[in-house]
């Protein structure tokens, strides 16, 4: 990273850093919120109550996504390698139903919706896979407009905020595990940001079960890009005369692979090693979040229309029932 970059990052980062130390003070006090919740939340309102200057945006940018990126990587480290296997495999059965699930209420929705079936698909392949990365990952395949995409990013991300709200409490009055509500977490809230902040916010078990079952259900865009690419491909050479096939190098989430890396490596550090690594990523986490909640403008979000968002919100609904369904019966409560 250049010199003149990194001075471009500071006052940004001066910013988050001074509202995640009020964050996680915040979630030590109250556990049950965590101080990730608490750090987007703060975001929130700083955003809604102040502008945020030119210079600082950067910054803050860099912080909501490479910041949480990092974060996920240094979690492999204190999560051993069969740990992360043997959770994964078992949660694929209820990730593969939920995805079903996902695209089959998009579509059904969306023909009552009068949704076109472009930003059906994105709000589907955001909501049953791993939010933002997911329309980022589709929108070259599918080709769709540039207010489906703004249209499904927004609905994608305000029901991420309100995941983090609600899915601690409806997990305590179901009366769910730390495993239960890590597989939950997991597979039916929509972004990775969201999944830990909510999870972490339950407990530290409940985070890293919920870390690996997100991680795994967001390979899931590499077959479903596949797929995608093959049902559109036609359709987008008829209306343009190109044929814009998947790629899986831009489909995959390259922070996943570091991820694996390691937790394969985790086998060779000493225990206060690993728990450092968790812990230091544990703040990272929060300081994503913040930075994630400076970055919301609200007010944008207004302008979505009402259709996208019931669609979004019919099919998380679906999602998250369907998943609390599957867990039921495979006893994974």
């Amino acid at each position: 990273m250049k010199l003149a970059t990194l001075k471009s990052l500071i006052p940004g980062l001066l910013l988050v850093a001074g509202i995640t130390v009020v964050a996680q003070l915040i979630g030590e006090q109250i556990p049950l919120m965590g101080g990730a919740v608490a750090g987007i939340l703060l975001g929130l309102l700083i955003r809604s109550r102040f502008s945020i200057s030119a210079q600082q945006l950067p910054g803050i940018q860099f912080a909501g996504k490479q910041l949480l990126q990092w974060s996920i990587v240094g979690l492999g480290l204190a999560l051993p390698i069969s740990a992360v296997m043997d959770t994964g495999l078992k949660s694929l059965s209820v990730t593969l139903v939920t995805l079903s699930i996902a695209f089959a209420s998009a579509f059904a929705f969306g023909k009552l919706l009068k949704i076109p079936t472009k930003l059906c698909v994105l709000i589907g392949g955001g909501t049953a896979i791993c939010g933002g990365s997911a329309i980022a990952a589709m929108t070259p395949v599918i080709k769709p407009d540039d207010h489906e995409t703004a249209f499904s990013l927004s609905t994608i991300f305000l029901f991420n905020i309100v995941a983090v709200l609600i899915f601690p409490p409806l997990g305590q009055w179901l009366g769910m595990s730390d495993a239960g509500f890590g597989l939950w977490a997991g597979t039916a809230i929509n972004d990775t940001s969201s999944v830990v902040a909510a999870a972490y916010s339950w407990s530290q078990a409940a985070g890293d079960h919920a870390t690996i079952v997100k991680l795994s259900r967001a390979m899931l865009i590499i077959p479903v890009t596949l797929i995608l690419s093959f049902v559109f491909m036609t359709r987008n050479a008829a209306a343009d005369g190109q044929v814009q096939r998947a790629s899986i190098a831009h489909a995959v989430p390259w922070f996943i692979v570091w991820f694996l890396a390691a937790s394969i490596f985790n086998g060779y550090l000493p225990e206060m090693l690993t728990r450092t690594a968790h812990s230091i990523s544990t703040v990272m986490i929060t300081a994503a979040l913040t930075a994630i909640g400076l970055s919301t403008d609200l007010g944008k979000m207004k302008n979505t229309g009402w259709r996208p968002v019931a669609l979004g919100l019919l099919v998380w609904i679906m999602v998250a029932g369907s998943s609390l369904v599957m867990q039921y019966v495979g006893g994974h409560w």
